[in-house]
């Protein structure tokens, strides 16, 4: 097991945050993007639930392929394969040509679940939780600093330039980790097949399904935000530019950076408890989210909240995972990560269409709705596992019964 240096950990977090972005990077800008390519506003959202779909494919055929081959050379691979669907979105002539580009972008977006795996597997335990902290702030700031990018560059250059620029950076990293990772050569003792029924076979396992569950209504909710935010904030009253709508991801960078040590807690053994406040702090931060029309400052406090929650769960949960099955942490997270693919795809899909029919007022309360499902789950399984540990108590009945009795005389 090799050490994790910090030059290591910092390439790991680009190459999250790059690969992210490419799936994200539309949110500032879809109303751009459909005038462009003659999109309807109301179904401008599936810019990013195309690429979740993707995702999600990569999550089931490819990220597996981590506990069978040299997770480096998957990490450059899929990084090149990034860069050509980026390409593809840039330079589309239509809507279905952005469409397929973004797809595919998707699919070997997955390379972030890759890179994730691969820092575990390079962990020591007690410093599992805080590299998992580091790598996967990366993922955060590369959905948030993206938007702040997207904004400025579609001001200046059009929605385009932002999939140019990821392209280029994506191809530069898949040379670069070839380069400076070090090896982490698989055994290719297991067959893909047996690794695709180990990934199925997660989804009836306990710990496994309701980590799931609640990684689904956490990023359903985050998606509602981040793909709904900018309908709102562009038009009455506000009439915010593309630039002025991407500055919103500072706030949601202070929230990232401020849950950093929730990798810290769960090596601490606190992973459980971190997770239940901070579904109550995503599910306070709609409160505040929910006053955009009337308060920009408000809706800044939310999104600080709210990401702050967002990360700290993530990290928590798949500290715990990747604990539980430490012998196939490829397969394990990206079956995890099919919640936060699927969830992602629901609130970006739902947040354009329900403010089309009830403004930002139904948006939010998506948003809490989801929030509360994520609370829900985490109280429900919570509760479970505290009755599984709990040693079954004699009834009165069956402890007399293990007595003898004793004869009375008349």
């Amino acid at each position: 097991m090799a050490d994790v240096t910090g030059r290591t950990r910092l390439l790991l977090a680009v190459i999250c945050g790059v690969a992210v972005a490419s799936v994200y990077a539309g949110q500032p800008v879809l109303g751009q993007m459909g005038q462009d390519l003659g999109v309807p506003a109301k179904a401008v959202g599936w810019f990013v639930a195309v690429g979740q779909l993707g995702y999600l494919a990569g999550l089931v055929l490819l990220v597996p392929l981590g506990d069978l081959r040299d997770r480096r050379r998957l990490i450059a691979l899929h990084l090149l394969l990034l860069a050509g669907g980026l390409t593809a979105a840039a330079v589309a002539p239509s809507a279905w040509v952005a469409f397929c580009g973004l797809a595919v972008a998707g699919v070997f977006a997955v390379v972030v679940q890759t890179t994730v795996a691969y820092a575990t597997a390079l962990s020591g335990p007690s410093e599992r939780g805080r590299n998992l902290g580091i790598v996967t702030s990366g993922v955060v700031i590369g959905i948030l600093g993206s938007r702040i990018l997207a904004g400025l560059l579609a001001d200046v250059w059009g929605w385009r330039s932002i999939y140019l620029l990821l392209a280029v950076l994506a191809a530069s990293l898949g040379l670069l980790s070839l380069r400076l990772l070090p090896a982490d050569v698989r055994s290719g003792a297991s067959r893909y097949g047996n690794l695709l029924r180990a990934f199925v076979g997660l989804f009836v396992e306990p710990v496994f399904l309701s980590r799931g569950l609640i990684a689904f209504f956490l990023f359903a909710s985050f998606g509602t935000l981040w793909s709904g935010m900018a309908l709102p904030l562009s038009g009455v009253p506000w009439h915010l530019s593309e630039t002025q709508i991407g500055l919103f991801g500072i706030a949601g960078l202070a929230g990232a950076f401020s849950a950093a040590r929730a990798g810290r807690w769960a090596d601490a053994g606190n992973a459980n408890r971190v997770t239940g406040i901070a579904l109550a702090i995503l599910l306070a931060s709609w409160a505040a989210i929910g006053q955009l029309p009337w308060s920009l400052l408000l809706l800044v406090l939310g999104v600080i909240l709210l990401d702050f929650a967002v990360q700290a769960v993530h990290v928590s949960s798949q500290h715990i995972l990747t604990t539980v099955h430490a012998d196939r942490v490829s397969t394990t997270i990206g079956a995890y990560m099919v919640f936060y693919s699927l969830g992602s795809a629901l609130g970006a899909a739902s947040t354009t269409a329900r403010y089309s029919t009830a403004g930002w007022a139904g948006s939010a309360l998506l948003g809490a709705t989801f929030a509360v499902a994520g609370l829900l789950t985490w109280a429900l399984s919570a509760r479970a596992a505290r009755h599984a540990t709990q040693p079954a108590r004699p009834t009165h009945r069956s402890t007399l019964a293990g007595r003898p009795r004793r004869r009375t005389r008349h």
